[in-house]
């Protein structure tokens, strides 16, 4: 069983930046995914990035160039760096656990997922 805790989401203005970290409780497999998605209201949940424990990653397009992901061994943590927020990133943050390298930034990939934080970006 794998936990995740979200936290670092809340309300910044249009232009700004936040961090979003995601605290993983194991790893059962040396091999794994961990992404985070977003859900606006009365939107399809989106995959924002990806990192696998090959440390490679993979963004969707609408991130690319402003988001990060990243990962804290020591921590158990993985990170979302956020920077240059526009009001289309407001939506709610949750993080995913899947085993395997490079699954998709799809849901159904993904086996624990977290309880999510609240991004909302103002213009």
């Amino acid at each position: 069983q794998v936990q995740l805790v979200e936290s670092g989401g809340g309300s910044v203005q249009s232009g700004g930046s936040l961090r979003l970290s995601c605290v993983v409780s194991a790893y059962p497999n040396s091999q794994y995914s961990l992404a985070w998605f977003r859900q606006a209201p009365g939107k399809a949940r989106e995959g924002v990035a990806r990192f696998c424990s090959d440390e490679s990653t993979e963004y969707a397009d609408s991130v690319k160039g402003r988001f990060t992901i990243s990962r804290d061994i020591a921590k158990k943590t993985v990170y979302l760096q956020m920077n240059m927020l526009q009001p289309e990133d407001t939506a709610m943050y949750r993080c995913a656990y899947a085993e395997g390298l490079w699954r998709d930034l799809a849901e159904y990939e993904y086996t624990y997922w977290g309880q999510g934080t609240q991004v909302t970006v103002s213009s």
